[in-house]
């Protein structure tokens, strides 16, 4: 039992990062996936493909107003987000990376969560709601997709200050743009609209944080990427209280509540829960985190100049 432990572990980006549910149940789950689709040769990217059928077809059955069906939903849901934790597993236990990859997974998640809101709407307007849901639901997704932007990127920062320059890739929008420009649409249609679509993930990110970005290119450029210990011990101490929040901003959450309003609420509540709640946590979330970059590029400087 600890041996399977310790290799489940082992596919964590790091144990600090990790929420209490992905711990207990997707990423064991995940791991016999991994497990079973690496022993029939299935790459990270078809695992993730295959969670894309299955979540987009579960967002479809919460259009019915029937508790058997919306179970059947909830079940399929579940996993498809076991397989989402399963393509990256696969990933780091085959060493198999790529920032095609990387792009794919979030497309996959957004394809879900059209799927679920649309389906939602109109399960909505049926039951004799209003269509201005759909501008409701819109102004949710846009804020979804602010949420889980920021708190990848942040918890990216956090794996490259504390456990250092091989656990995450900090993608520069610039690099980005030129990446997109190499490639054709004729001979790589495929790639150019991932990465059309990651570039403007990338400006967002950028966008909401200047104080961390300053940060992480003070060090960069004054340790030639390596982060000292001084610093990791410090950036830990400041930022891991800020990590339960950025989880609260992922797919978890709002998947609970998400299952809670299927079942017993209003449809519109789900929304609400996203542009109110989950959208005061990003903003705290946020200026927290460019808070505490501030303070840290201050220490990073007088180091500097000892």
């Amino acid at each position: 039992m600890s041996q399977i432990k310790s290799k489940i572990e082992s596919t964590f980006k790091s144990k600090d990062t990790e929420e209490i549910l992905d711990r207990l149940f997707y990423r064991p789950v995940g791991y016999g996936l991994a497990v079973a689709s690496k022993s029939i040769g299935l790459t990270p990217n078809i695992v993730t493909v295959i969670s894309i059928f299955f979540g987009v077809f579960a967002g479809h059955l919460f259009f019915y107003r029937d508790t058997s069906i919306n179970i059947v939903g909830v079940i399929l849901l579940i996993f498809a987000e076991s397989l989402d934790a399963a393509d990256g597993q696969l990933a780091r236990m085959t060493n198999i990376h790529s920032r095609y990859g990387k792009i794919l997974d979030g497309v996959a998640g957004n394809l879900m969560f059209v799927s679920i809101y649309v389906h939602m709407c109109a399960r909505f307007i049926v039951e004799g709601g209003t269509p201005f849901i759909f501008l409701l639901a819109a102004a949710a997704g846009f804020s979804h997709s602010l949420q889980s932007a920021m708190s990848e990127y942040y918890r990216n920062f956090y794996l490259y200050f504390v456990y250092g320059e091989g656990k995450s890739i900090i993608d520069e929008l610039k690099d980005m743009k030129e990446k997109y420009k190499f490639l054709s649409w004729s001979k790589n249609s495929g790639k150019k609209f991932l990465m059309w679509l990651y570039v403007d993930y990338t400006r967002k990110q950028e966008f909401l944080s200047k104080s961390i970005r300053t940060l992480y290119k003070e060090i960069f450029n004054k340790y030639n990427g390596k982060v000292p210990e001084w610093l990791k011990a410090e950036y830990r101490k400041s930022n891991k209280p800020l990590l339960k929040y950025g989880n609260i901003l992922t797919t978890n959450t709002r998947m609970l509540f998400l299952f809670f309003t299927i079942f017993y609420a209003n449809i519109s509540y789900y929304f609400l829960f996203e542009l109110i709640v989950l959208n005061s946590i990003l903003v705290y979330f946020i200026l927290q985190h460019e808070r505490t970059s501030k303070k840290l590029l201050v220490i990073a400087k007088s180091h500097a100049e000892d």
